[in-house]
């Protein structure tokens, strides 16, 4: 091979390299194109600039997009976090999730209101509870809606941490083999479907309250809870949990 020939090929491959959908070590997208009111830039109490900096010092990059997200949005990112959105991701969204998480990237939602997001967790085989959970084993200063989640499978989120808390938490099920639940109430949990603030006709059961799942080379996590990684709730093993996120998303 010629010096030009030479010279020429690696120009080729340094351009294949540059423009194949590679996912990056360690970059990881906040979704802000859904009405997202909690973002990692700001440091009130309910924002997530504190899970932003567990993450930073994990050594991951951390960004974050407002644009649909889509193929060309989601490029070069290793992870992708959607926490609190207020609005439906487009069926096209969807799809390019989908495909973001069967090419290797791995994706976490995390609820603040549930029903926008029934669309994208029905495509992850995940459905939720038509109201929040109300508890009655490791509550929280009295509230119901605020508990300690003790029961865990065996799961990388949950390396060295037996418990962490919930403030107001969706229930989760899944809804095939790609789904399972990995963190739950216990037992005597219920729903609070006719919002009446008391149990009457409603059942007690146990409530998943994340689901993990894999697809394709990629996986997902989804939380029942988006207060878990919120500045004012980031602290012992919620912050633990977050470093272990870290982790994962590497």
């Amino acid at each position: 091979m010629t010096g030009a020939l030479r010279f020429m090929s690696i120009i080729v491959l340094a351009f294949l390299m540059m423009t194949s959908p590679v996912l990056a070590a360690g970059k990881v997208l906040f979704d802000n194109g859904h009405g997202e009111r909690f973002q990692v830039k700001e440091q009130g109490p309910l924002q997530l600039s504190g899970l932003a900096e567990v993450f930073q010092g994990a050594g991951l990059e951390v960004g974050t997009v407002d644009q649909p997200l889509t193929d060309a949005t989601l490029a070069g990112a290793r992870a992708l976090v959607i926490s609190g959105g207020f609005t439906p991701l487009h069926p096209n969204e969807i799809e390019a999730v989908t495909r973001f998480i069967q090419n290797g990237g791995r994706v976490a939602v995390m609820l603040h209101v549930a029903p926008p997001m029934a669309s994208l967790l029905d495509r992850l085989q995940v459905s939720h509870t038509m109201g929040v959970i109300q508890e009655r084993e490791n509550v929280i200063e009295g509230d119901l809606l605020r508990f300690r989640v003790v029961r865990l499978k065996e799961h990388p989120l949950f390396r060295g941490i037996k418990d962490f808390s919930v403030h107001g938490a969706w229930g989760l099920i899944n809804q095939g083999d790609g789904a399972e639940v990995i963190a739950a109430t216990g037992f005597q949990a219920w729903i609070d479907v006719d919002q009446d603030q008391k149990q009457s006709k409603e059942e007690t059961a146990s409530f998943g309250v994340v689901v993990a799942g894999d697809m394709g080379k990629g996986s997902f996590l989804v939380f029942g809870d988006d207060a878990i990684f919120q500045n004012k709730f980031l602290q012992g093993n919620n912050r633990a949990l977050a470093a272990n996120l870290a982790a994962w998303f590497k």
